[in-house]
């Protein structure tokens, strides 16, 4: 079996919403929860659109220091971009990087602080 199987179902399991980016900010891949959470601009369809255009003029600006940020040092991979005081989680872009270190793409990342609320091994 391929690794990249792997790694795909790693991606489509989680919870949070996952969007990966190439590096001219087009939209190559939105996890099942991405879809679901961006379903009124559009969803699976914003898949091959540009990440840039779903964001203000000042945000994509941003997105664009961050790449340049990721892109001067394979130490540069992750940076907090957000707190969401509603849904009390954090928000990161992280970089992607091929088998050389070479940046290839960047994504966003979710992380929740609300407790679990599910039982321990709930089956």
């Amino acid at each position: 079996m391929e690794l990249n199987q792997f790694f795909k179902s790693i991606i489509d399991q989680d919870r949070c919403a996952v969007v990966i980016c190439n590096l001219d900010h087009e939209i190559i891949y939105m996890n099942p929860a991405a879809t679901a959470r961006y379903a009124r601009r559009g969803g699976a369809k914003l898949t091959g659109r540009s990440l840039l255009d779903c964001h203000n003029e000042k945000s994509g600006e941003i997105i664009k220091k961050v790449i340049a940020w990721f892109a001067e040092s394979t130490d540069h991979n992750i940076i907090f971009t957000s707190h969401n005081k509603k849904e009390n989680k954090d928000v990161y872009m992280v970089a992607l990087r091929d088998e050389n270190g070479a940046l290839i793409g960047y994504y966003e990342k979710h992380e929740y602080r609300n407790k679990e609320t599910d039982e321990l091994y709930h089956f």
